[in-house]
This record gives structure tokens, sequence and C-alpha cells, in this order.
């Protein structure tokens, strides 16, 4: 018996320790990441933050991929509330080397009962990178249902958007004013809002005519946005490339190797091969922007099966790293059996893709990838090909918009079923630092 609380004893122990790691504003300390924040030259406060439900009882799901700012936006954040809340009431811990929810509740019951000797009635609870947790919402299922969490703001976040919204599914009824709030790398409008002076118009695409009217607004600033955009074709919209790019004139080998790193965790987390990984990466590389099917990738790869091959794509999808556009007739009639285009969500991704399969992409196929993605982001989006192709049509509420990306090339020839608006060279800086998206 006494071995046996002298070892829950050291467990405890060492979660108050780790606790206190997590939450140096606990003891007047500042937050390291907070603080290399707060110094560097280059920054922004992300817009994410403004629309995370502060009111209990709230349980927000925020949904990024790795390395696209999640955990920063979470600390500024959190020196946001503590303007105005005892610091102890803001509980952060990174759950990336948490086993099962086990674990998980036992490090949640520690904190519950710290913040009742500290006589704290109501929290901001955030658990970091929760998505291989194993089974981690019962640990959050069973203390909702007993009331621990009643007057508190819950913040989960996680980087594999199956995985994680597949447990969120576990909380009906039990959300409170909590919402899904999802973080994508900077879209061209904001990365030019936050590197920038420029005071641009936005607007969305429900009304085409207001949109176009802001466009030409914005063309007293096409120079300096098509220099933008060449920048953001190296950076993408990920943070440390650009605090790189811009503070130094340049992206090191340390920063394509930190997200490649990342990423080939995650991979092993969710059971892919490595090297069948890298094999479909590289054929996707070679292949692209053309349409294919699942056979026609395990054609091309080592992979035994399409059925694997589908499984292998979806798990970059679920990773928020690639986003699948499947064809669609133009009255929006989707045939999922048709060949997909597989692209990439961001241009830094292109880029450390390529150094790792060591396969040039052409700067049109990136432009067309960008494009199409910005669009997906908050348009049903989709492609059409017969004899001819539309690159994108985009389901609005009020009608479908068809156009072309051309960036290198002229205009496909043929005629189009659809009225297709044609994005060049010229255009698309303008049209994309328009767009608003988020």
């Amino acid at each position: 018996m006494c071995i046996k609380n002298a070892n829950y004893l050291n467990i405890y122990v060492q979660y108050n320790y780790i606790m206190e790691s997590y939450n140096p504003w606990w003891v007047g300390e500042i937050d390291p990441l907070y603080e290399e924040w707060l110094n560097s030259r280059v920054k922004w406060i992300p817009g994410i933050i403004e629309k995370i439900s502060g009111k209990p009882y709230a349980l927000n799901f925020l949904i990024g991929p790795r390395q696209v700012g999640k955990t920063t936006a979470l600390k500024i954040y959190i020196y946001k509330l503590l303007k105005k809340r005892d610091p102890r009431s803001i509980f952060y811990y990174s759950c990336d080397e948490i086993v099962d929810h086990r674990e998980l509740g036992e490090i949640l019951d520690n904190y519950i009962s710290m913040r009742n000797a500290w006589r704290i009635k109501s929290s901001v609870i955030i658990l970091d990178e929760i998505t291989f947790v194993g089974e981690w919402h019962r640990a959050l299922k069973s203390r909702i249902d007993r009331g621990e969490f009643r007057r508190d703001v819950l913040i989960i976040t996680g980087s594999a958007s199956i995985k994680l919204l597949a447990g969120k599914e576990r909380f009906p009824g039990r959300r409170g004013s909590g919402k899904d709030l999802y973080m994508y790398p900077l879209s061209f409008q904001d990365y030019v809002k936050h590197l920038t002076s420029i005071e641009l118009k936005p607007s969305t695409l429900e009304n085409w005519e207001e949109y176009r009217k802001c466009v030409e607004a914005n063309k007293v600033f096409s120079h300096k946005l098509e220099e933008m955009f060449i920048y953001y074709l190296k950076t993408g919209g990920f943070p440390i490339p650009i605090r790189e790019y811009f503070e130094t004139g340049r992206i090191t080998y340390v920063s394509y190797k930190t997200y490649l790193d990342w990423l080939k965790t995650d991979w092993l987390k969710t059971g892919r091969d490595e090297g069948y990984m890298k094999e479909v990466l590289t054929y996707l590389l070679e292949a692209s922007p053309t349409p294919l099917s699942w056979h026609n990738i395990a054609k091309n790869t080592s992979l035994l099966s399409p059925h694997t091959a589908r499984e292998y794509i979806e798990t970059l999808e679920a990773l928020m790293v690639l986003k699948i556009i499947y064809w669609a007739s133009p009255d929006g009639k989707i045939n999922y059996r048709k060949n997909k285009k597989m692209l990439f969500i961001d241009p830094f991704i292109y880029n450390v893709l390529s150094k790792y399969t060591r396969v040039k992409v052409d700067e049109a196929t990136i432009v067309e990838a960008t494009v199409t993605t910005h669009f997906s982001r908050r348009y049903r989006t989709y492609y059409w090909h017969n004899s001819t192709e539309i690159d994108a049509i985009l389901m609005t509420d009020k009608k479908p918009l068809a156009f072309e990306i051309k960036w290198t090339r002229k205009p496909r020839t043929g005629r189009k079923p659809i009225k297709t608006y044609i994005l060049d060279r010229e255009k698309i800086p303008i049209f994309l630092a328009t767009l608003k998206i988020t």
C-alpha cells in the first residue's frame, strides 16, 4: 500500500511540474512562445481568436494543419484573458505526448482539484493537439456529464480534421455556446493585410457585381499586390517561413525540415508507411494538376490497390495538407467516380514536398492550386472537364461561378457550358487580395 501511495504521489508531483511548465503565468513568468512572438519584428494577431466563444459553458473546437500558428494564437488569446482573469483560472496543456483518455482524465482531475483548492469557480481550459490521444472524447464527456465544466470555457485543438471531428460528434447537446473554428494558413488577402500598410476593399463572391467594383477599387495597388503574390508563392501562409523571409530575405533549410518532420510524424501516427507516402506524393506532384483516379495512383506507385491509394489521399486531406476537388456538371451534379484533382492547400506545402521528393513543380500549377483551394475554404468547389475544361466551379448561394486560371498559358479553346471568367497573371493577385474567405 505504501509503495502504491508513493507511486501515486510521484505521478501527482510529475503532473504538477508539467502543468506549471505549460502555465508559467501561474507563477508570474512569461510564456516563451508568447515572448518569442512579442519580440518578432514580423507578427500579427490571428483573427481566429476573436471568434472563440468565451461565454460559459462552451466547448470550442479549433482545427487547423500543423505549424499554422494555432498554439501561438492560443497564447496570444491567453495573454488577452490575463488582463481580466486570475492567472490560475487559465489552464493550457499540450496533448502531443498523452497516450490515452485515462492519462488525459488524470491531468484534468489534477487541475480541477487544484482550482478547487484555489477557490476558482470558472476556468478557461485549453487542450492543444488532442487529435492522437486515444479515445480522448471519453475523458471530456464523462466530466461534462458530471457537471465538472458547467462554468468553464473549453478549447480543444487538433490537426487531423476527420479524427477530431469524429470525436466532436460524441458531444451532441453538450457544446453550450461553443463553436467549430477552422484555422488555415494565411489567405492572400490576410497576407497583404498583415504584412503591408495597404487598405483593401474586401468582398465575397455572393454579390458578383459588388465584388467586381471592389476589384476595380483595389487596382490602384496592382503593382504592390503583384510583388506580394510572388512572395506568397515562396512563403505561403505559414508563420515560420513568412517571418524568416520578411526578416532575412530567405527561407532556411530548418523551416522546410520542421514542417516536413511534423508531416512525417502525423503520417506515422495515422498508420501510413513513410515510403509509400513518399511515392504517392511524388506521383501527385509529377501529375498535378491533371485529374487522377484511385487506380492511376495505385498503378504508378507500390500501393496494392485503388482502395489503399484512396486511404493515403484521404489521410492527406484529413491532415489538412491536400484538398480533393471532384468533377461536377455546371448545374452542380457531382460525380465522385470521375477523376479528381488533388491539390495541396498552400504554396509552401508545394515547396516543402518538392524538396522532399525532388520533383520540380511549375509555378502555374502552384498558382492554380492556390486559387482553387482559396475558393474551397468558403465555397463548394469543383472542376468540369469534357472536350474542354473549367478549372473551378463555385456553388454560391445565388448561382454557380466558373473560372479558368491561366498563369502562363493561353485560355483553352472550345465552348464552355457556362459563362467562364478568365483569371490571368495580371488579374490573379488583385482578385485574391479582394477575396474575403475568413
